[in-house]
């Protein structure tokens, strides 16, 4: 499995969250784990994919509000679950995973929004991502 495989089901487990109980959140990304990967996650995958769910999650308020912060104009509740999925995920990856390069986190999620969003949903995401990272002094 490819880093930008494993980030498409870190965004597909944080889109499911959105609609199951938070508490469960650990039982919920091993649950997919096991059943929906075409071929099983091995070790490394498996702990990238759980640092990046759970690492988004632990911070989630502040993702929010990092993005509420570059949509002027728009709340959260506008937003579409799948864009927001891809939003906190690359936000994430850029404040706290220092080994991730931004431009890389940028990339994939765009690329994940051309996939599973809007066509509009790409430059949106774009332009998110390099508000924050400009604010971020990165």
């Amino acid at each position: 499995m490819t880093r930008s495989e494993a980030r498409e089901h870190v965004m597909r487990i944080l889109y499911e969250i959105e609609f199951r109980p938070k508490e469960n959140i650990q039982e919920l990304a091993e649950i997919y784990l096991e059943l929906v990967p075409e071929e099983p996650a091995n070790l490394a995958e498996r702990d990238f994919i759980l640092r990046e769910v759970n690492g988004t999650m632990e911070h989630v308020a502040e993702l929010d509000e990092a993005i509420a912060a570059c949509v002027h104009g728009w709340s959260l509740n506008r937003l579409s679950k799948v864009d927001l999925a891809i939003l906190r995920l690359a936000l994430y990856e850029i404040r706290y995973e220092e080994d991730i390069p931004e431009r890389v986190s940028i990339n994939e999620a765009v690329e994940l929004a051309k996939k599973y969003s809007q066509e509009a949903a790409r430059g949106f995401v774009n332009g998110i991502l390099a508000n924050f990272a400009k604010s971020e002094g990165k």
